[in-house]
């Protein structure tokens, strides 16, 4: 940690959390066994975030297109989430955590969206580390969703068209009350965003690493984060102008 600079961690991190079955095959386990250490990874990354400083933690559990997996793969994930949830209420409430979800929850069975709905209400005023949990999520069906809601806001009158600007847009999304991630990071050495907050990571720093998931820790998370530090964010400006604004600061 001693070249982590606290003034410029990234206060927002996104991570698609991949490789729980290659991990699973390298090991000679089953794919759920695989998903079973991804989701201890997880907990272990919602910690180091915490003594890190992150203020939002975004983790891509399950996507839109991950329904068309075997069923018994799906249920082994559905059945992981709901136990894990059901152990951990009181534990996120009094380590300050607030849980978000982002995705189309109607597609989940009723028992977990249920307990999902409950756990959000749980620590809707927490005001320590924020962890979005994007469930059946696509950023394209995001997308989509958020255009019908604006057409249904022309059509009743509460807005015009004339009032759509990319911030309104943006109010539109899973993600209205969240700033955009400032580092996504991907496990497993795939090259690819794989349909995750594609309008939210337009000036995200992207970071890959080949570690798969259930191996990833503290310590790859420390590197990502030294990564991100050591880069230049600057938002289509030139570097000059960046400096000129520091120095100006």
């Amino acid at each position: 940690m001693e070249r982590l600079d606290p003034e410029k961690m990234p206060r927002h991190i996104a991570i698609i959390m991949d490789g729980n079955g290659r991990w699973a095959q390298k090991q000679r386990l089953s794919r759920i066994e695989g998903h079973q250490r991804g989701l201890e990874a997880a907990q272990a990354v919602v910690e180091a975030c915490e003594e890190l400083g992150v203020k939002i933690l975004t983790l891509y559990a399950f996507s839109k297109e991950n329904w068309r997996r075997p069923r018994k793969e799906i249920n082994a994930l559905m059945g992981f989430l709901q136990s894990h949830l059901r152990k951990r209420q009181q534990e996120l409430q009094k380590r300050n955590i607030r849980i978000n979800i982002i995705g189309d929850l109607e597609d989940l069975p009723t028992s977990i969206r249920d307990l999902l709905v409950e756990t959000v209400e749980m620590t809707r005023h927490k005001d320590g580390l924020i962890v979005n949990l994007a469930l059946s999520y696509g950023g394209r069906s995001e997308i989509v969703a958020g255009v019908r809601a604006i057409i249904a806001d022309i059509e009743a009158g509460r807005i015009t068209k004339d009032d759509i600007t990319p911030e309104t847009f943006s109010r539109y999304l899973f993600t209205r009350d969240i700033p955009d991630p400032d580092l996504l990071i991907r496990t497993s050495g795939e090259l690819r965003i794989s349909n995750f907050l594609l309008w939210q990571i337009a000036y995200t720093e992207l970071y890959f690493t080949t570690t798969l998931w259930p191996d990833f820790g503290k310590e790859e998370l420390i590197l990502a984060c030294i990564a991100y530090q050591d880069r230049e964010r600057r938002f289509g400006l030139t570097a000059a102008q960046i400096r000129k604004g520091a120095a100006s600061r």
